[in-house]
Protein backbone atom coordinates (compact mmCIF):
# COMPACT_ATOMS: atom_id res chain seq x y z
CA UNK A 1 0.00 0.00 0.00
CA UNK A 2 1.42 3.67 -1.17
CA UNK A 3 1.52 6.44 1.06
CA UNK A 4 -1.17 8.86 -0.38
CA UNK A 5 -3.16 5.03 0.32
CA UNK A 6 -2.39 4.90 3.53
CA UNK A 7 -3.35 8.45 4.00
CA UNK A 8 -6.31 8.16 2.53
CA UNK A 9 -7.41 5.20 4.70
CA UNK A 10 -6.93 6.78 7.47
CA UNK A 11 -9.77 9.62 6.17
CA UNK A 12 -12.26 6.87 5.76
CA UNK A 13 -13.40 5.68 9.88
CA UNK A 14 -16.44 3.80 11.31
CA UNK A 15 -19.12 5.22 12.90
CA UNK A 16 -21.24 3.12 15.81
CA UNK A 17 -24.56 3.52 15.26
CA UNK A 18 -27.04 4.39 18.46
CA UNK A 19 -30.66 3.78 17.20
CA UNK A 20 -31.14 7.19 18.48
CA UNK A 21 -29.97 6.19 22.10
CA UNK A 22 -28.08 7.88 24.73
CA UNK A 23 -25.66 6.43 26.55
CA UNK A 24 -27.98 5.40 29.30
CA UNK A 25 -29.49 3.46 26.69
CA UNK A 26 -32.81 5.54 26.45
CA UNK A 27 -34.40 6.76 22.91
CA UNK A 28 -33.64 10.69 22.63
CA UNK A 29 -34.36 11.04 19.20
CA UNK A 30 -37.30 8.63 17.52
CA UNK A 31 -37.39 7.08 14.64
CA UNK A 32 -34.13 5.94 14.28
CA UNK A 33 -32.41 2.91 13.74
CA UNK A 34 -31.18 -0.01 11.16
CA UNK A 35 -29.59 1.42 7.50
CA UNK A 36 -27.16 0.46 4.93
CA UNK A 37 -23.83 0.11 6.52
CA UNK A 38 -21.78 3.08 5.97
CA UNK A 39 -18.01 4.80 6.74
CA UNK A 40 -17.76 8.72 8.11
CA UNK A 41 -15.48 10.45 5.57
CA UNK A 42 -13.28 12.91 7.84
CA UNK A 43 -13.73 16.60 6.03
CA UNK A 44 -11.52 19.24 6.92
CA UNK A 45 -13.60 22.11 7.59
CA UNK A 46 -11.17 24.50 8.58
CA UNK A 47 -7.64 26.09 7.53
CA UNK A 48 -5.51 23.30 7.69
CA UNK A 49 -2.84 23.59 5.69
CA UNK A 50 -2.43 27.40 5.17
CA UNK A 51 -0.71 28.48 2.45
CA UNK A 52 0.07 25.16 0.81
CA UNK A 53 -1.25 24.87 -2.28
CA UNK A 54 -3.24 21.47 -2.93
CA UNK A 55 -4.70 19.84 -6.11
CA UNK A 56 -7.74 17.92 -6.46
CA UNK A 57 -7.59 14.36 -7.24
CA UNK A 58 -11.25 13.52 -7.86
CA UNK A 59 -15.26 14.23 -6.63
CA UNK A 60 -16.64 11.55 -4.58
CA UNK A 61 -19.91 10.81 -2.46
CA UNK A 62 -20.64 10.78 0.47
CA UNK A 63 -22.89 8.79 2.52
CA UNK A 64 -23.15 11.26 5.75
CA UNK A 65 -24.06 14.88 3.66
CA UNK A 66 -25.64 16.12 0.97
CA UNK A 67 -22.99 17.33 -1.12
CA UNK A 68 -20.15 15.60 -2.88
CA UNK A 69 -16.51 16.21 -1.47
CA UNK A 70 -13.05 16.44 -3.30
CA UNK A 71 -9.72 14.61 -2.29
CA UNK A 72 -7.41 16.70 -2.16
CA UNK A 73 -4.00 16.90 -1.97
CA UNK A 74 -1.05 19.33 -0.67
CA UNK A 75 2.33 19.64 -1.57
CA UNK A 76 3.52 18.85 1.39
CA UNK A 77 2.38 15.51 1.60
CA UNK A 78 -1.17 15.81 3.12
CA UNK A 79 -4.03 14.41 1.76
CA UNK A 80 -7.81 15.79 3.02
CA UNK A 81 -11.09 15.53 2.11
CA UNK A 82 -12.86 19.07 1.71
CA UNK A 83 -16.11 20.38 0.83
CA UNK A 84 -16.65 20.51 -2.90
CA UNK A 85 -17.90 23.90 -4.52
CA UNK A 86 -19.92 23.71 -7.75
CA UNK A 87 -17.74 22.96 -10.85
CA UNK A 88 -14.75 21.66 -9.04
CA UNK A 89 -12.97 19.27 -11.19
CA UNK A 90 -10.29 16.60 -10.96
CA UNK A 91 -6.88 18.59 -11.25
CA UNK A 92 -7.81 22.00 -9.98
CA UNK A 93 -5.54 23.60 -7.64
CA UNK A 94 -6.96 25.12 -4.93
CA UNK A 95 -5.62 26.88 -1.11
CA UNK A 96 -6.11 28.16 2.02
CA UNK A 97 -4.84 31.49 2.94
CA UNK A 98 -5.75 34.60 4.59
CA UNK A 99 -5.50 36.68 1.29
CA UNK A 100 -5.32 34.87 -1.86
CA UNK A 101 -6.94 35.01 -5.43
CA UNK A 102 -10.86 34.55 -5.20
CA UNK A 103 -11.60 31.35 -7.14
CA UNK A 104 -14.32 28.25 -6.49
CA UNK A 105 -12.47 26.32 -3.20
CA UNK A 106 -10.02 28.92 -2.36
CA UNK A 107 -10.69 29.43 1.49
CA UNK A 108 -9.35 33.26 2.79
CA UNK A 109 -10.58 35.71 5.50
CA UNK A 110 -13.96 37.76 4.78
CA UNK A 111 -12.54 40.71 5.13
CA UNK A 112 -10.68 39.41 1.69
CA UNK A 113 -13.67 38.69 0.39
CA UNK A 114 -15.13 41.47 -2.56
CA UNK A 115 -18.90 42.27 -2.24
CA UNK A 116 -20.98 40.47 -4.41
CA UNK A 117 -19.13 37.05 -3.85
CA UNK A 118 -20.86 33.56 -3.18
CA UNK A 119 -19.60 32.27 0.23
CA UNK A 120 -20.32 28.64 2.38
CA UNK A 121 -18.80 26.84 5.28
CA UNK A 122 -18.25 29.79 7.20
CA UNK A 123 -16.68 30.27 10.28
CA UNK A 124 -18.07 31.75 13.29
CA UNK A 125 -14.83 32.51 15.25
CA UNK A 126 -11.81 33.47 14.14
CA UNK A 127 -9.56 30.38 13.50
CA UNK A 128 -12.37 28.18 14.03
CA UNK A 129 -13.52 25.43 11.65
CA UNK A 130 -16.30 26.67 9.57
CA UNK A 131 -20.20 25.73 10.65
CA UNK A 132 -22.44 28.06 8.66
CA UNK A 133 -23.67 27.09 5.06
CA UNK A 134 -23.02 23.44 4.49
CA UNK A 135 -25.64 21.81 2.70
CA UNK A 136 -25.92 20.92 -0.79
CA UNK A 137 -26.88 23.68 -3.38
CA UNK A 138 -26.29 26.50 -0.74
CA UNK A 139 -24.54 29.70 -0.52
CA UNK A 140 -24.39 33.22 1.21
CA UNK A 141 -23.77 36.20 -0.65
CA UNK A 142 -21.28 39.01 0.69
CA UNK A 143 -23.09 42.32 0.89
CA UNK A 144 -21.01 44.87 2.81
CA UNK A 145 -17.96 45.33 4.52
CA UNK A 146 -18.66 47.27 7.62
CA UNK A 147 -14.93 47.59 9.78
CA UNK A 148 -14.69 44.44 11.36
CA UNK A 149 -17.59 42.64 10.48
CA UNK A 150 -19.13 41.14 7.11
CA UNK A 151 -22.56 41.46 6.10
CA UNK A 152 -23.74 37.85 5.07
CA UNK A 153 -27.11 36.77 3.40
CA UNK A 154 -27.32 33.68 3.99
CA UNK A 155 -29.68 31.13 2.15
CA UNK A 156 -32.41 31.78 4.59
CA UNK A 157 -32.56 34.99 3.27
CA UNK A 158 -31.93 35.85 7.00
CA UNK A 159 -28.75 38.92 6.55
CA UNK A 160 -26.54 38.81 9.76
CA UNK A 161 -22.85 39.91 10.44
CA UNK A 162 -20.07 37.37 11.12
CA UNK A 163 -16.69 38.95 12.13
CA UNK A 164 -14.35 39.49 8.89
CA UNK A 165 -11.85 37.96 10.43
CA UNK A 166 -13.35 34.63 9.85
CA UNK A 167 -12.71 31.94 7.10
CA UNK A 168 -14.65 31.16 4.51
CA UNK A 169 -14.54 29.00 1.59
CA UNK A 170 -15.32 31.23 -2.19
CA UNK A 171 -18.11 29.71 -4.35
CA UNK A 172 -21.25 27.13 -3.73
CA UNK A 173 -21.75 23.71 -2.36
CA UNK A 174 -21.98 21.11 -4.88
CA UNK A 175 -24.79 19.32 -5.71
CA UNK A 176 -27.66 21.74 -6.20
CA UNK A 177 -29.88 19.18 -7.84
CA UNK A 178 -30.58 17.19 -3.89
CA UNK A 179 -33.08 19.76 -3.63
CA UNK A 180 -35.46 17.82 -6.30
CA UNK A 181 -34.29 14.10 -4.90
CA UNK A 182 -37.98 12.21 -4.33
CA UNK A 183 -38.20 9.27 -1.84
CA UNK A 184 -40.32 7.29 -3.97
CA UNK A 185 -41.17 4.42 -1.33
CA UNK A 186 -40.63 3.22 2.43
CA UNK A 187 -37.74 1.04 1.57
CA UNK A 188 -35.05 3.99 0.65
CA UNK A 189 -36.00 5.73 3.95
CA UNK A 190 -35.68 2.76 5.19
CA UNK A 191 -32.34 2.25 4.33
CA UNK A 192 -31.46 5.87 5.52
CA UNK A 193 -32.32 4.47 9.15
CA UNK A 194 -35.45 6.19 9.71
CA UNK A 195 -37.81 3.89 10.83
CA UNK A 196 -41.79 4.51 10.61
CA UNK A 197 -43.78 7.37 12.02
CA UNK A 198 -47.12 7.10 13.80
CA UNK A 199 -49.69 9.59 13.90
CA UNK A 200 -50.48 10.57 17.65
CA UNK A 201 -54.19 10.81 16.48
CA UNK A 202 -53.95 6.74 15.92
CA UNK A 203 -52.13 6.03 19.43
CA UNK A 204 -54.56 6.00 22.71
CA UNK A 205 -54.47 8.90 25.02
CA UNK A 206 -51.81 7.13 27.27
CA UNK A 207 -49.38 7.23 24.61
CA UNK A 208 -50.32 11.34 22.64
CA UNK A 209 -52.01 14.11 23.44
CA UNK A 210 -53.91 13.36 20.26
CA UNK A 211 -54.62 9.98 21.18
CA UNK A 212 -58.22 8.40 21.70
CA UNK A 213 -61.72 9.06 20.69
CA UNK A 214 -64.13 7.05 17.94
CA UNK A 215 -63.19 6.81 14.56
CA UNK A 216 -61.36 9.78 13.16
CA UNK A 217 -61.52 12.04 15.56
CA UNK A 218 -60.16 15.87 15.60
CA UNK A 219 -57.44 16.58 17.94
CA UNK A 220 -59.73 18.05 20.21
CA UNK A 221 -57.69 21.15 21.75
CA UNK A 222 -56.25 24.80 20.14
CA UNK A 223 -53.31 23.63 19.02
CA UNK A 224 -51.20 20.67 18.11
CA UNK A 225 -48.91 18.36 21.18
CA UNK A 226 -45.83 16.91 21.15
CA UNK A 227 -46.34 13.47 22.70
CA UNK A 228 -45.12 15.34 26.02
CA UNK A 229 -47.60 17.53 26.30
CA UNK A 230 -45.67 21.26 25.05
CA UNK A 231 -47.11 22.94 22.19
CA UNK A 232 -45.97 21.98 18.51
CA UNK A 233 -46.51 24.88 16.16
CA UNK A 234 -46.29 28.50 16.82
CA UNK A 235 -43.38 28.16 19.13
CA UNK A 236 -40.40 29.70 18.89
CA UNK A 237 -37.33 27.52 19.20
CA UNK A 238 -34.80 30.04 18.90
CA UNK A 239 -32.51 29.51 22.15
CA UNK A 240 -29.57 32.01 21.56
CA UNK A 241 -30.51 35.13 22.25
CA UNK A 242 -27.04 36.39 22.79
CA UNK A 243 -26.16 36.02 19.17
CA UNK A 244 -29.05 38.56 18.27
CA UNK A 245 -27.40 41.42 17.80
CA UNK A 246 -25.17 39.57 14.76
CA UNK A 247 -28.70 39.31 12.84
CA UNK A 248 -29.58 42.64 10.91
CA UNK A 249 -32.71 41.04 9.24
CA UNK A 250 -34.69 38.27 10.14
CA UNK A 251 -35.03 35.15 7.60
CA UNK A 252 -38.43 35.63 5.56
CA UNK A 253 -41.08 33.55 6.08
CA UNK A 254 -42.06 30.78 3.85
CA UNK A 255 -45.28 30.87 2.49
CA UNK A 256 -47.79 27.49 2.94
CA UNK A 257 -47.57 25.60 -0.46
CA UNK A 258 -44.58 28.15 -2.00
CA UNK A 259 -40.80 26.87 -1.20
Amino acid sequence: MDIKAKKRKKLIVPLKKTGGRSNQGKITVRHRGGGVKRLYRVVNFGQEPMGVKGVVEGIEYDPYRTANIALVKYENGDVKYILAPQNLKKGDAVITDEKTSVKPGNRLKLKNIPVGTMVYNIAVHPDASGKLVRSAGAGALVLAQDGNVTHLRMPSRETRKVISDCFATVGEVSRPEHRYTRIKKAGIKRKMGRRPVVRGSAMNPVDHPHGGGEGKAPIGMPAPKTPWGKIARGVKTRKRKHTDRYIIKRAEKKRRGKK
